[in-house]
């Protein structure tokens, strides 16, 4: 008995997690991520209330092309998190549970803050004159 190996429970590797539950789960990490953006938004504020010197140094930051990417997600995270949210405000009514409504849902999230994020991007890139 000692010999023999013992059967393993399905885990992460073999098990795929269904698109909700990526969503959901997302949902949570962009949640998080809002909030350590605000923190930015905050510095932002302050910089700006400290003068043009410290401005300028915050507006180089992010002008900087890490400085973009960082903008960029945070804005994409921004749109995902508020489309997730209007669903759960649906769901939370009770409409939107049937399997096939929630999977158009779930891709309709994804679609909806993508594009809000490039025409976000796109209108700010063209109003700044770049």
């Amino acid at each position: 008995m000692a010999g023999r190996a013992k059967p393993l429970s399905p885990h992460l590797q073999i098990y795929r997690l269904p698109l909700n539950a990526i969503l959901s789960i997302t949902h949570r990490i962009t949640g998080v991520v809002l909030a350590l953006g605000a923190v930015l938004v905050v510095a932002y504020l302050i910089a700006a209330a400290s003068g043009s010197q410290a401005f300028g140094a915050m507006y180089s930051m992010g002008a900087h092309w890490l400085g973009q990417i960082v903008l960029f997600g945070f804005t994409l995270a921004l749109y995902y998190h508020m489309c997730a949210g209007v669903r759960h405000l649906f769901w939370d009514a009770g409409y939107g549970y049937e399997l096939q409504t929630a999977r158009r849902t779930s891709y309709a999230i994804i679609v909806v803050a993508v594009v809000l994020t490039l025409v976000t991007w796109t209108v700010a890139y063209t109003v700044s004159g770049g």
